[in-house]
């Protein structure tokens, strides 16, 4: 196969990472963008030369206004979209987010409309399936202090365990 055959081939998946923070009850923050008819988790789009840590670290500081430690990795999700083809997705955890970081908070204006921390019986009802299996599954992850590989959300079946 010619070089430019092989590459032809390749994926070039969009990436996107994002954070999920947590208040003392446990609940995940969501926001609420004016752009989209479902809530959202802080994060956005890997632009050229930058890592997904340093996209979350980012779009969190331009989302939020504030800028909190970003933790381990907790999901990795392959999500194409038809409309956007191949997407890599990363979740990091952002931890409990401090009564003084919560009064930082600045919401981006004309981007987000507000913010609310849901219950985990709450956020299917808020956002996309995807979405919601992608935050439960991160949930899990951080509380087994393990990383999940997810496929649309979930944990892919191997041929083996077939």
């Amino acid at each position: 196969m010619a070089a430019n055959e092989h590459e032809a081939k390749m994926a070039h998946p969009r990436m996107a990472a994002g954070a999920l923070f947590f208040d003392s009850a446990g609940r995940v923050l969501m926001v609420e963008p004016s752009y989209k008819d479902y809530w959202e988790i802080p994060g956005g789009y890997v632009e050229t030369g930058e890592s997904p840590l340093q996209t979350c670290v980012r779009e969190v500081h331009e989302e939020l206004g504030i800028v909190p430690p970003i933790g381990r990795l907790l999901a990795v999700d392959w999500a194409p979209n038809s409309k956007e083809g191949d997407k890599v997705l990363y979740l990091f955890d952002g931890g409990q987010l401090s009564a003084q970081v919560l009064s930082q908070i600045a919401l981006q204006p004309g981007e987000l409309l507000s913010y609310e921390f849901l219950a985990r019986g709450d956020i299917a009802g808020r956002t996309i399936s995807r979405l919601a299996r992608r935050i439960e599954a991160a949930i899990d992850a951080r509380e087994q202090a393990a990383p999940v590989y997810l496929e649309h959300g979930k944990a892919p079946v191997s041929e083996a365990a077939a």
